[in-house]
């Protein structure tokens, strides 16, 4: 067992400490960006961080998984908001969604992640990355139009992924950009030479110092005309003016509307959406864990169901784990789960000590943090690897990435899964059995057909093909010492064949493990006796 599953917390505090530095710079203008495309109070979206680092960290059973809000919700957050009648009432479907939530952790519901391909998964995460990738490129120069945590091709700002990218040229920001390419020479030489130079560059990681620089050149050049940064392009933390204020950031759930029924349909959406959501994150991130942990999913959606239950009762947006901060913990070293928690502690004290230094930060700098990662995401290696690996790997794979970048994550998803099932049946049929033609001596066609090991009604249309198109005069042999499961279906179809074979002066030798009949009278009632290939 590797090291990093045996030494806990307290032997991996010095690689889960920066980790969880790089995971709050992550994770900050993220909540921000997924309340403001949800059409939610900015700060509830500090809420789910800080309940999805603290409180679902600490319950959760994932060593390495980061929750929070999550882009694949908003545009579910966003017309929930106005159908129900307001943020109080939907936060009532964000507490009774926590609840559904349990209730699957109970009901053992997690095996369902367990069910995607591991094809679909990779395409997941490299259409992530892609999808990163091409979301930050306008926060690198500057243009903050759409907020961050828009992950869908259509964005909030009427634009796409693609269009926005080709307007570019007349929103460029000098001071945003400069800094932004400072910032990304800064990660790049810290990850490739610094890093290798001693203990120093391990501990103080390259994102802390990037957005130190990022502060420092904001100060430096406010007053500069060319080169100042204007407060669109810096991250924008609420900032109370007192600690009644700051409490009064706080929204609390409209319990009289839980008769309404539509709060109840909300609800089962948000814990359906959510625990799906999850639950392909935690497959994901499995992947990635270098320790090759496994997370016990129903303690997971207990954790997500728990949280969820607490952020819509102190007005915050609904929590799943996410792919995004999960991977930038991964990649940063984090090693247990202490740098989940901490970065939600980070979270919490930074916005109620620090709320105005924080909103020094230009979004360029944290875009160059998240180029990174999506890149280490979606590296050209990968497509190269599932490339080799043949059609059946790379076909969904690869509509999965493609689904993922021109529609949503949940969609992109669904696309590949339906493609993966598609190869999986066309293997399938292809594979029920196999065809010999040994001689045709004396005028007889000699054929035998080995069925395979499992042969499912979805073989019929191939089985019956073959049969169907024997010649005349043919002795057939029929092997199923192999086969173990052999569908009704099928059984029928030769009970069928049968009859038709004597009219066309066909021969049938069935051959199992029992020994070898000839023309058997009734292949219903020999396999039901068989006990190589019972039918069912």
């Amino acid at each position: 067992m590797s090291q990093t599953s045996t030494t806990g917390i307290s032997g991996n505090w010095r690689s889960d400490l920066p980790a969880s530095i790089v995971v709050f710079f992550v994770a900050l203008p993220l909540c921000l960006g997924i309340a403001l495309a949800s059409g939610a109070p900015l700060f509830s979206g500090l809420i789910a961080g800080i309940v999805g680092g603290i409180l679902v960290g600490a319950l959760s059973g994932s060593q390495i998984g980061v929750s929070g809000p999550a882009a694949g919700l908003a545009a579910i957050v966003l017309t929930s908001i106005g159908t129900l009648g307001g943020f109080e009432n939907f936060l009532v479907a964000v507490v009774l969604g926590g609840f559904i939530q349990i209730g699957f952790g109970v009901l053992k519901a997690g095996v369902i992640g367990y069910y995607f391909p591991s094809a679909v998964i990779k395409g997941m995460l490299t259409g992530i990355g892609l999808i990163i990738i091409l979301k930050q490129i306008p926060h690198f120069f500057g243009w903050d139009a759409d907020p961050e945590g828009d992950v869908a091709f259509n964005q909030v700002d009427g634009e796409n992924t693609f269009t926005e990218i080709m307007n570019l040229g007349e929103h460029i920001s000098p001071g945003a950009t400069i800094i932004a390419v400072i910032a990304l020479a800064i990660l790049l030489l810290w990850s490739i030479v610094l890093s290798k130079k001693g203990k120093i560059f391990t501990l103080i990681q390259g994102p802390l110092v990037a957005v130190a620089a990022g502060i420092i050149f904001y100060i430096l050049t406010k007053d500069n005309e060319a080169l100042a940064i204007s407060s669109e392009h810096l991250v924008q933390v609420p900032v109370p003016d007192s600690f009644d204020s700051f409490l009064g950031q706080f929204t609390f759930p409209n319990f009289g509307a839980i008769t309404q029924p539509a709060i109840w349909v909300t609800a089962f959406t948000i814990a359906l959406v959510a625990s799906l959501e999850t639950l392909l994150c935690v497959e994901a991130t499995d992947k990635l864990d270098p320790a090759k942990r496994i997370t016990p999913t129903n303690r997971e959606l207990l954790a997500q169901g728990a949280g969820n239950v607490v952020s819509g009762l102190i007005g915050g947006l609904p929590i799943t784990q996410v792919i995004v901060r999960s991977s930038a913990n991964i990649q940063s070293g984090g090693r247990t789960k202490f740098s989940a928690i901490f970065h939600g502690f980070l979270l919490l004290i930074s916005v109620i000590l620090i709320p105005t230094l924080l909103n020094k930060i230009p979004l360029s700098v944290l875009a160059a943090v998240l180029l990174i990662v999506g890149y280490k995401l979606a590296k050209p290696s990968t497509f190269k690897a599932m490339y080799a690996a043949g059609p059946k790997q790379f076909i969904p794979f690869i509509v999965t990435v493609l689904g993922i970048v021109f529609t949503d994550l949940l969609t992109g998803i669904g696309i590949g899964l339906a493609v993966g099932i598609v190869i999986i049946l066309i293997k399938s049929y292809q594979n029920s059995h196999f065809l010999n033609i040994e001689d045709k001596s004396n005028g007889v066609n000699r054929i035998k057909m080995t069925l395979a090991e499992e042969v499912t009604f979805f073989n019929k249309a191939s089985i019956l093909r073959e049969l169907d198109s024997l010649p005349e005069n043919t002795y057939l042999e029929l092997d199923v010492r192999k086969t173990r499961y052999l569908d009704y279906d099928v059984v029928e179809i030769l009970e069928d064949f049968a009859y038709k074979a004597k009219e066309r002066n066909i021969n049938i030798k069935l051959i199992s493990e029992r020994g070898t009949v000839e023309n058997p009278p009734s292949y219903l009632e020999f396999f039901e006796l068989a006990p190589a290939a019972s039918a069912h």
